[in-house]
């Protein structure tokens, strides 16, 4: 026989995850609903909390990422109760999720905050590193103490701060893209600060402020334990920070690019001898290409026909929604990259279910000049308006669709040029019906405008460009700028006299 749904009241406020999204959301339910419980259900000994938030502008936002203690959250917000444990099966009919310690919470609102898990090129190689959160972050910086060579695979945000920051080791990228950075930049931007990468990078290291990262011994055992099953929250954009990323060489940079190309399989090295292929020396700029006698513990063979040896790999190929706990015997409508559909209110297919941050696919009619990306500033509006629907809906409210969701707008940095993004800053699903106007200043800075029909779509600022907030007021009421022409990116003229 079923069980019998508990009535409503019987349960709780659930979330599950402890990252940017879970934590927000919890946070925003205890803020609204101070004398109930609001469970927290997070598998890792950590959580990440924003500190120091700044609104920059009507959308754009700044914060830091913090690794706490769950027991920090504890002594902010009394009434939201810690859980350590995973979750082992979400029982929708019955409106209550088992935990891997074997007990039962029944929930009136659940909602899903568990993120996603790095898309390792293969899975259980000791050689390749996925990089994803701290734990894999200081495994990464263990292993390339003792390096003389690594190879990158992967294009996106994680693999653009890797390749700036590494020193006295060989690196080889491999990017299936033409130009790098690909997720963030056109060809333009991608050329603007690859001649960065070229040129020595100053000595002076500007201070980030960003993340702190806190584990005490105690927890760095409890984690080691954890480790293995790939928990841990994302990192956040200064996670290099602290981190000596120095390899065993003695230059400090030294890069070598394959594009266009995947990997196509991956040697150890004694099938690599049996087989008696023959690998690349690390190309440089005087001598020919020729055969490596250095014996490496890995090789990998490129789809361009090329192997190298290396003594590790790194895995930075984006991530995959971490949904797999919640499916069984749940019919969950997935998103096409597998994440949870959710609709204007963030809620899922099943009832009081919601989902927010890296784990769900967003599924409404989305605004022209918004597109989901699986970034912390995401993380952090949708656990935050999750919250807010999951009041409005317990307590019988309408709400009104956050206005985050209006215009696509992030900033972060890459290798320390402050980098600013708005609305289809490369003119996603635009098509051809598009133009583009751009300002380099070499070393400096880099603007480039997406407009459609004379009206501004997207940008790209990179450097101190001062006109985030400009182009986020000329994108949000899409006027006519036909008429200004090129002198819309004039240096000589002062674009906000004309539309403050």
């Amino acid at each position: 026989m079923e069980a019998a749904r508990p009535p409503p009241t019987a349960g709780k406020f659930v979330v599950v995850g402890g990252g940017i999204a879970g934590v927000t959301c919890a946070e925003q339910l205890a803020t609204h609903f101070p004398s109930e419980d609001i469970l927290l259900v997070t598998a890792s000994p950590v959580i990440k909390a924003v500190t120091n938030f700044k609104q920059i502008s009507k959308i754009l936002e700044e914060f830091d990422v913090e690794e706490q203690s769950s027991t920090m959250l504890g002594k902010r917000f009394p009434n939201i109760k810690v859980i350590e444990s995973g979750v082992k099966q979400l029982k929708s009919e019955e409106h209550c999720i088992v935990t891997e310690d074997g007990n039962q919470h029944v929930y009136k609102k659940l909602c899903l905050c568990a993120g996603a898990k790095p898309k390792l090129i293969c899975e259980g190689n000791p050689y390749v590193l996925g990089i994803r959160d701290t734990d894999s972050a200081q495994e990464f910086q263990k292993q390339l103490t003792k390096a003389k060579r690594i190879m990158i695979i992967g294009n996106g945000g994680i693999a653009l701060e890797l390749v700036y920051e590494i020193e006295g080791c060989e690196v080889i990228w491999a990017i299936k893209d033409k130009a790098i950075g690909n997720t963030f930049f056109d060809a333009g931007a991608a050329e603007f600060l690859t001649s960065k990468l070229i040129a020595e990078k100053s000595e002076a290291k500007i201070a980030h402020k960003r993340t702190r990262y806190t584990t005490e011994g105690r927890k760095n055992e409890a984690r080691s334990k954890s480790k293995a099953d790939n928990v841990g929250s994302a990192l956040g954009p200064d996670w290099h920070e602290g981190l000596n990323l120095k390899g065993t060489k003695e230059f400090s940079h030294k890069i070598h690019l394959e594009t266009m190309c995947e990997v196509k399989k991956i040697y150890l090295q004694d099938e690599f001898r049996i087989l008696k292929k023959k690998s690349f020396t690390f190309p440089g700029d005087h001598k020919s290409v020729t055969a490596d006698t250095e014996m490496w513990p890995v090789y990998v063979e490129l789809t361009n026909e090329k192997i190298y040896g290396c003594d590790f790999i790194v895995s930075a190929t984006g991530v995959t929604p971490n949904v797999e706990p919640f499916l069984h015997g749940n019919s969950f409508d997935l998103g096409e990259d597998g994440g949870l559909k959710v609709d204007d209110h963030m809620h899922t297919s099943l009832p009081d279910i919601y989902a927010a941050g890296d784990i769900c696919t967003t599924s409404w009619q989305l605004s022209p000049v918004w597109q989901q990306m699986r970034l912390w500033t995401q993380a952090r509006q949708m656990g935050w308006y999750a919250a807010k629907c999951m009041a409005a809906a317990s307590s019988g409210d309408s709400i009104d669709m956050d206005f985050s969701f209006e215009l696509f707008a992030h900033v972060t940095k890459f290798f320390n040029y402050k980098v600013v993004l708005l609305g289809k800053y490369n003119a996603q699903g635009l098509g051809s019906d598009h133009e583009l106007m751009l300002r380099c200043t070499k070393g400096q800075e880099y603007i480039k405008v997406v407009m459609q029909n004379g009206r501004m779509m997207g940008a790209v600022l990179i450097g101190e460009t001062d006109l985030e907030e400009t182009f986020e007021n000329l994108i949000l009421n899409q006027m006519n700028l036909s008429s200004y022409g090129e002198d819309l990116l004039d240096p000589n003229i002062d674009i906000e006299d004309y539309f403050d």
